[in-house]
């Protein structure tokens, strides 16, 4: 059989690319499936370096595999080398020798617009890396990052106290921003409370904070993972910080709405990664 050709024209345009180098939740819920949602509701390209197979649902985590870090690193080269890469998204590094591949795939590829979440406690509590692992994490990405987004159990961590009301976020900010992160955004949303609070904080001295009521809901997994990676296509689509960030959150925030009344398993139920597209309403503004 004679194969067939096409005289079309070489194509001109291309995807806005963002690369999710994070765990997998067999779930569906968090982590790069949640992270792949994301993206395409927002309007990106979505490629993926896995970094740890847990088995997982929605009533918590019984099982975490670490992929040999070989394989993680060929991910990275293969997708950068051949697709090319707009932002990236960080979650899950289960080891230190996960985390320092990822950073040296970074400074090797030149990767810019990186969005860190610090991910160590799953919404069901437990707990998703090795204690060693964080000093590792501030050191080695902390400085490569554009931006590190910990919620408060994940920022308490980092920074060795608890934070226990919203007077505390601006302190945590800071103390975050001086172990070397250029941005962070400190999620303030297990606060109690009628409202949520986000504070946003950066190096050159921006403060903003997110404010929005509280959406009851018993479907909060994967809102770490949708949040960042929110973040990152929103950078890859060109937004500068702040903006990227108000966008991810009003992008999370109608998800979680979506998926409110939604019962998905017998635990912390998904968000509604699907709902009608925030593309089209940045396009129109």
């Amino acid at each position: 059989m004679t194969p067939q050709t096409s005289s079309a024209p070489h194509p001109t345009s291309r995807y806005v690319r963002v690369l999710s180098i994070a765990g997998s939740d067999s779930g569906g819920g968090a982590g790069i499936q949640a992270d792949l949602k994301t993206f395409s509701a927002l309007g990106c390209y979505g490629m993926t370096a896995i970094t740890a197979i847990t088995v997982q649902n929605t009533l918590g985590v019984t099982g975490i595999h670490s992929i040999p870090v070989d394989i993680l690193r060929g991910q990275i080269d293969a997708v950068v080398e051949d697709i090319g890469v707009d932002a990236v998204k960080i979650g899950m590094l289960a080891t230190p020798e996960v985390v320092r591949t990822v950073a040296d795939a970074l400074r090797r590829h030149g990767l810019q617009q990186v969005v860190l979440d610090p991910v160590m406690v799953a919404t069901s509590g437990d707990r998703l890396i090795a204690e060693e692992t964080k000093d590792v994490l501030v050191r080695e990405l902390f400085p490569l990052a554009t931006v590190v987004t910990p919620n408060l159990d994940e920022a308490s961590l980092l920074i060795g106290r608890p934070i226990d009301g919203i007077d505390a976020l601006e302190a945590a900010a800071s103390d975050l921003l001086a172990l070397g992160a250029p941005a962070v955004v400190v999620k303030g949303g297990h606060l109690p409370g009628d409202w949520v609070v986000d504070l946003l904080a950066a190096q050159d001295g921006l403060r903003r904070t997110l404010e929005s009521p509280r959406i009851a809901t018993h479907n909060g997994h994967g809102t770490g993972c949708t949040l960042s990676s929110a973040i990152a296509a929103h950078l890859a689509l060109g937004l500068p910080l702040a903006d990227a960030v108000a966008h991810a959150r009003s992008y999370i925030l109608e998800a979680i709405r979506a998926g409110a009344a939604v019962r998905t398993g017998h635990g912390h139920g998904p968000l509604n990664h699907g709902h009608a597209p925030v593309a089209q309403i940045i396009r129109a503004n």
